[in-house]
């Protein structure tokens, strides 16, 4: 039986990543086309990971048989490329944001229904042992009702990251700043856990560099169906450059993740009683001993294969897909909410 064979489209520095983890599946995908309006780095890719060089996904699905196409393009280009490759009838890989509005991912949306075909959203840290322990535990009912959860991205980038690229720090291409680029995936996590979000608050900034449209810095809070509320912050503007970092609370258990390891769960089973008593300052993390080993924030590749292993169990049938456009568009609605409300200085209600 011949392996599924895909078109990487972009070949920049996610791109590359995704070359990555194509060659560690090689077995079960079969790379035969790397797009880049840029030709000379589709060459360099191709040449390092497989497949014919092609300057667009055009050229590609005229000259190849394609079956999945991943897309690796600037956000503001997502849903341009992953349509074209759902009119031709191809399932999706797609990195993370869905696009960069709620309108553009509907728009995905629609085509992914009339095609018939798969896509999944890049969501990896959603496949991280710590990930997969926490949501578990929030299954269980083991964190009881959940009451609040803060998702933090303490990051900092330079001055010559924005200007290394033309399309970085613009509303059009890169679709907001340290919201949208860097804490979608802890606003994506947060979202995991906590529910349907349904309203957000927010302020924005850009205080720590220049020339760029975006914010380097962001403040929201966000209320769930559920009635538990959220805080976020995402920054890029923290210097040397902190953590990426989850909380989640309830009323019988909470559960830190910090750079993608289990940083901390207290959980209480189900038909026990929580200990009722003052706590605070808790320190122990005796009930998640094995958090150090739950995964390594060094080895993205593994969480991104992890995804990828999912996306081909769901196309052979033998599993659900974890992460779809329907899933991004909710934590898309979150980040492009709060931009609104910076901008109008009001809450804004998420569809």
């Amino acid at each position: 039986m011949s392996l599924p064979t895909v078109a990487l489209v972009g070949a920049g520095v996610i791109g590359r990543h995704h070359g990555l983890v194509l060659s560690q599946l090689r077995d079960r995908l079969h790379l035969v086309a790397v797009a880049d309006p840029e030709i000379e780095r589709a060459e360099r890719l191709a040449a390092e990971r497989g497949g014919r060089a092609y300057p667009s996904l055009t050229e590609a699905l005229r000259a190849e048989n394609v079956d999945v196409v991943v897309v690796c393009t600037p956000t503001g280009r997502h849903g341009q490329v992953s349509i074209e490759a759902l009119a031709a009838g191809k399932h999706v890989i797609v990195e993370k944001p869905a696009e960069v509005s709620v309108g553009r991912t509907d728009e995905m949306i629609v085509a992914q229904r009339q095609a018939g075909t798969l896509v999944t959203v890049i969501s990896q840290h959603r496949f991280d042992p710590a990930t997969e322990r926490v949501l578990a535990a929030i299954e269980r009912g083991e964190l009881g009702r959940l009451t609040s959860g803060i998702a933090a991205i303490d990051w900092w980038r330079g001055q010559s990251y924005y200007d290394s690229g033309d399309w970085r720090g613009t509303w059009e291409l890169d679709g907001g700043g340290a919201l949208m680029n860097q804490g979608v995936h802890t606003v994506d996590l947060l979202v995991a856990a906590l529910g349907r979000p349904v309203e957000v608050f927010a302020y924005t900034a850009t205080l720590a560099h220049q020339r760029i449209e975006v914010e380097d810095v962001a403040a929201a809070v966000v209320r769930f169906v559920s009635g538990a509320l959220g805080v976020l912050h995402a920054t890029t503007s923290a210097y040397p450059g902190l953590s990426a970092r989850l909380q989640v609370h309830g009323d019988r258990g909470s559960a830190v993740i910090d750079n993608d390891e289990l940083a901390f769960l207290h959980t209480t089973p189900a038909g026990a009683d929580p200990q009722e008593m003052l706590m605070g300052g808790t320190r122990s993390v005796a009930q998640a001993s094995d958090a150090t080993a739950s995964s390594n924030p060094g080895q993205l590749s593994d969480a991104h294969r992890r995804q990828y292993l999912n996306f081909l169990g769901a196309l052979a049938g033998t599993e659900k897909l974890r992460v779809d456009l329907e899933t991004n568009r909710q934590s898309v609605g979150v980040i492009t909410g709060a931009y609104e409300s910076a901008r109008t200085g009001r809450p804004v209600t998420l569809s």
